[in-house]
């Protein structure tokens, strides 16, 4: 899933253009806006269908003056708050913080989520200039004397007859700004402003390095015996890439699609030594490097984290999650950590034995893990990727994966070509209901390009929220990298991209399914180690025979998927499972590593990262290489002390889908008091509270261990 993080979690909130008539009466602030050229695209009413982006009307230079408009009308709404001569009261200040900012959310939701999917070298260096005056914006109303003392008015003044969802709103509205450093004395709201602006700058510059580090290796191979062992999809994707670049051969680059069957499926070890160490050393040193930018990151989070008054930025993010405190964080990954650790070790053991009676001299390395444990799993579950891919035909896997919610919440997925999309390979779906009503737009962009940054992950351009009785329904995005189609064959998906596929449409039903008031409190705006959780419990559906036999058949023959590979999917699914986890582990210690810190670290990078993650180390060592300077979710993104949370979110998934196991995969009743108590509830109440509700007990990492298949190991 995709997080920007800007200083602290911003007051102003995502909301609809239309909500910035929304102003005068009943002890409403007025606004006196500035004047809106509505010749700009991004700030005229858009009367397109379902009111989505008209795409192809924006240009570049449209955004800088709409970002200039939007920011003064902020300015202007949050002013008419303060000047409001009312007594405070949870409309006319809760309620309309959360209102404020509709142009602004509207304008910085389009450019910052195509900056990620689509995002050319000039808007890369419009947002370096953008990002201060929205960090300046930020901070101006977080820091404002007056408009807090109207919202501690009214926290500490709750009126009566409030409602779930606006008591929920009050406290996150006021801890936003006690967060943010409303309590803060006049020297330290400086040191804040300081802090904040650096960090949102240093951290969007360290996104955009990693993205370009990843884009400037290649390796160009022009002699046919190298790439003649490799698959036909693989050797052509390569032909296809070498050919787009205008060059004769071959070509590898670090883009995932590219990289992994190529480690995969090559036996050239000197070949894909280099690529491992450069893919595992993007970011150390050079034009683009990252080092130094994440110390001063770990750096400027702890001084924010001490100034609010806690000994680490940790301890200042997980008050804030369903772990609640450092401690529980760390007490969960060890316990995790030690019941698996001995597993990953034997399962390395196991490969390293493996690879030697095939010949492999000395010690099994980190470039020779995908090659031989492919080979394994081809040996011992007669399954391999070259054997899935043929049932695999994206278009396929998207229409199962569409008929899977059908089962399950009754909703459907209609082609919309008269919605706008933002490039030519993106495709667009109307989303409605069982009872037809419409439920949202979802966008689909599948394929790497340059301009588009590696992974995966859902997002929206738009969400849920309701004002004057009118509901308005979200834009939601999924963005991956898969492998593309070639002249010869469609698009043909490995089984690792069909579970990401599943993993990121359980993103976007939590936001399509999402209902409330206020967008701040609707999915999937919750807390974020709750918030992996509808989208890793959809993964379990990929090795699950009833919902593959629905779907997956030959692209060329349409022959449905043989029963016989079906059931080797399904024995291969506890393959190297603690090792997965293990080293899902060693990240997380990474992040916590860095954000434990209770003084500034000046030493190597490489250095603290190695000893952070010995505890979890399974694989050898491989000097002047290191996680950190690329780790865009934590150093970039919003995952910072919060990346065990896939984990947590895995225990969750892991306990959640028992039931589905015990009652039905396809069970509706199920699936609509999952519906009811997590895709739709949003932040609307703690999480565990509506996890029981959905489960009826909290969850415990025995379920994990079940669902790894260590359990049984684990008594003897």
């Amino acid at each position: 899933m995709n997080f920007v993080e800007t200083s602290m979690k911003k007051i102003f909130a995502v909301m609809s253009f239309t909500a910035l008539a929304a102003c005068g009466g009943d002890g409403m602030p007025v606004a006196q806006l500035p004047e809106i050229d509505t010749s700009n695209p991004l700030l005229a009413e858009w009367g397109t269908p379902f009111d989505t982006p008209p795409f192809d009307q924006i240009q570049l230079a449209d955004y800088k003056p709409a970002f200039e408009t939007a920011i003064a009308c902020s300015r202007a709404e949050v002013e008419a708050i303060v000047n409001n001569p009312a007594k405070p009261t949870f409309r006319n200040t809760i309620e309309a913080l959360e209102r404020q900012g509709a142009l602004l959310s509207r304008v910085s939701g389009l450019f910052f989520n195509l900056l990620e999917a689509d995002g050319t070298d000039e808007m890369q260096q419009l947002a370096l200039e953008i990002q201060p005056a929205l960090s300046e914006l930020s901070n101006d109303i977080s820091l404002d004397p007056e408009l807090f003392a109207r919202v501690k008015y009214v926290y500490e003044h709750p009126e009566r007859g409030l409602s779930q969802e606006q008591k929920r709103l009050l406290e996150n509205t006021y801890k936003g700004f006690t967060r943010s450093g409303a309590d803060l004395s006049a020297e330290d709201k400086e040191l804040y402003r300081q802090y904040t602006s650096e960090l949102d700058s240093l951290t969007l510059q360290f996104g955009q390095n990693v993205l370009a580090a990843t884009n400037a290796y290649t390796l160009h191979i022009t002699d046919p015996a190298v790439v003649a062992e490799l698959p036909d999809f693989v050797r052509e994707a390569l032909a296809a890439d070498a050919a787009a670049r205008n060059v004769k051969g071959w070509v590898v680059t670090l883009q995932a699609p590219s990289y992994v069957p190529f480690m995969t499926y090559s036996s050239n070890r000197a070949l894909k030594e280099q690529l491992w160490k450069a893919y595992n050393s993007r970011c150390i040193g050079g034009e683009y490097d990252n080092t130094g930018l994440a110390k001063r990151i770990a750096e400027l989070r702890l001084r924010i984290a001490q100034l609010l008054g806690y000994e680490t930025y940790a301890d200042y993010v997980l008050v804030e999650k369903m772990a609640g405190s450092r401690t529980r964080v760390e007490e969960f990954m060890n316990e995790l950590l030690d019941k698996t650790r001995d597993h990953a070790l034997g399962e390395y053991k196991m490969m390293n034995d493996y690879a030697a009676t095939l010949g492999l001299k000395g010690q099994l390395m980190p470039w020779d893990w995908s090659f031989y444990s492919e080979k394994y799993k081809k040996e011992h579950y007669a399954l391999s990727d070259e054997q899935v891919k043929p049932y695999f035909q994206l278009d396929s896997v998207r229409n199962g994966i569409f008929r899977l919610a059908n089962k399950l919440y009754g909703i459907h997925f209609r082609p919309a070509p008269e919605v706008t999309t933002y490039h030519p390979d993106v495709t667009a779906y109307e989303v409605t209901d069982v009872d037809g009503s419409h439920l949202a737009v979802l966008y689909l962009d599948f394929f790497p390009r340059a301009t588009k940054r590696g992974g995966a992950w859902m997002t929206e351009f738009r969400g849920v929220h309701c004002e004057n009785g009118a509901e308005t329904r979200p834009l939601v995005s999924l963005v991956m990298n898969f492998t593309k189609p070639t002249d010869n064959k469609p698009a043909l998906l490995t089984f690792q991209e069909l579970t990401t596929f599943l993993h990121e449409f359980g993103h976007a039903l939590h936001g399509i399914l999402a209902k409330g008031e206020y967008e701040s409190l609707n999915s999937p705006n919750v807390y974020q180690d709750f918030v992996e959780l509808p989208s890793q419990i959809m993964e379990n559906w990929a090795t699950q025979k009833e919902f593959l036999d629905m779907w997956a058949v030959h692209y060329q023959t349409g022959e449905p998927i043989p029963a016989e590979l079906v059931d080797r999917i399904v024995a291969a699914q506890h393959y190297l499972a603690a090792y997965a986890n293990v080293r899902q582990l060693s990240f997380g210690l990474t992040d916590m590593a860095w954000h434990t810190l209770t003084e500034p670290y000046a030493g190597d990078v490489i250095e603290f990262e190695t000893r952070a993650v010995a505890p979890a180390q399974i694989l050898p060592l491989v000097a002047n290489t290191a996680l950190t300077p690329s780790f865009t979710h934590v150093f970039a993104g919003g995952y910072a002390a919060g990346y065990y949370g896939y984990k947590w979110a895995e225990v969750l998934e892991a306990d959640a889908f028992s039931l589905f196991r015990e009652k039905g995969i396809f069970n509706r009743e199920v699936a609509q008091s999952f519906r009811d108590n997590i895709l739709s509830q949003g932040d609307h109440d703690h999480p565990m509270k509506l996890y029981v509700a959905f489960r009826g007990h909290e969850p415990s990492t025995q379920a994990l261990i079940e669902k790894m298949g260590l359990a049984a190991e684990e008594t003897k």
